[in-house]
């Protein structure tokens, strides 16, 4: 019997989706493995397509609902252990997947790294280094690829979180994240990824600074003094010299100076307790059904 499904998220994808698939079929029918398409209310003939592999099963979205929203599909419609996240435009090799497989072991997720002699698009490099040292500080991890679109995952752990993903792209990240910070183990695989085929439909600017919103969205969530506490301290620090700078060196009247000073420190001081709050809030949530 099977024990893991292939999840394939397609948005007009018929310039690759065929090949893609086709090759997949490899390494899946010899090992049992299903292969599950999402067909994302593609309006070009990437259904056509899809309707002539009779070795796959296909979900058709009635509209484009985006890429997470697809991988959600997949994920409540899979009824194996394991799960496989793996693109349509021709990206992944089908060995890679299979050394995943292989190296599984132990880990609830496990991430195909992609190395330097992977395609990238240069456009696309300078939000990636942002993103990725904002997770890593965030984190307090260093997370060797944030975004990869080739991975493993235990089924029993991500179908609990799907109420904290976006429909969007950033689906990748923040279940990366999600993971980290609920100690779940997550490994690194070595993979090598081609040009896409087919054109992107991913919008570079308005993508990328919603992900940027998402992990910070995500690290109130699991651990909010990361962000909080480094803006209270801050404010206090600002209105410390402020009255240092102010009382000591330009002699102004004193309660001008000793408002100011007021202003900045109080409101650390409220930015810090709010940081407490939060931390509470989020240790009750842990302790909910994400961790049962």
């Amino acid at each position: 019997m099977s024990d893991l499904t292939i999840i394939i998220p397609a948005f007009n994808e018929e310039d690759g989706i065929f090949d893609t698939i086709i090759n997949l079929l490899a390494v899946t029918k010899p090992r049992g493995w299903h292969i599950l398409i999402i067909n994302d209310g593609s309006t070009d003939s990437t259904a056509k397509i899809l309707s002539n592999i009779s070795e796959i099963e296909v979900i058709h979205h009635p509209y484009n609902k985006g890429y997470g929203a697809s991988l959600k599909t997949g994920i409540l419609n899979a009824t194996t252990e394991l799960i496989a996240f793996y693109d349509a435009d021709g990206q992944h090799k089908h060995e890679d997947l299979v050394k995943l497989y292989n190296n599984l072991s132990s880990f609830d997720m496990l991430v195909g790294q992609r190395g330097k002699d992977s395609y990238q698009e240069w456009i696309r490099k300078p939000g990636k280094w942002i993103l990725s040292k904002t997770a890593n500080y965030l984190t307090g991890q260093k997370i060797p690829d944030l975004n990869s679109g080739l991975r493993i995952v235990r089924k029993g752990i991500i179908e609990k979180m799907l109420s904290l993903f976006p429909n969007g792209f950033s689906f990748s990240t923040t279940s990366t994240i999600a993971f980290m910070n609920l100690g779940y183990n997550i490994g690194y695989y070595p993979i090598k990824v081609e040009k896409r085929i087919g054109k992107s439909v991913v919008k570079q600017i308005k993508d990328g600074s919603n992900i940027l919103l998402l992990i910070l969205r995500l690290i109130v969530l699991f651990n909010p003094l990361k962000v909080f506490l480094p803006i209270s301290f801050t404010f206090i620090f600002i209105g410390m010299i402020y009255e240092i700078l102010a009382g000591i060196v330009l002699h102004p009247e004193p309660p001008k100076f000793i408002a100011g000073a007021f202003f900045f420190i109080i409101s650390g001081i409220l930015i810090f307790f709010f940081g407490l709050m939060a931390d509470q809030i989020s240790a009750i949530r842990l302790h909910g059904p994400l961790k049962s």
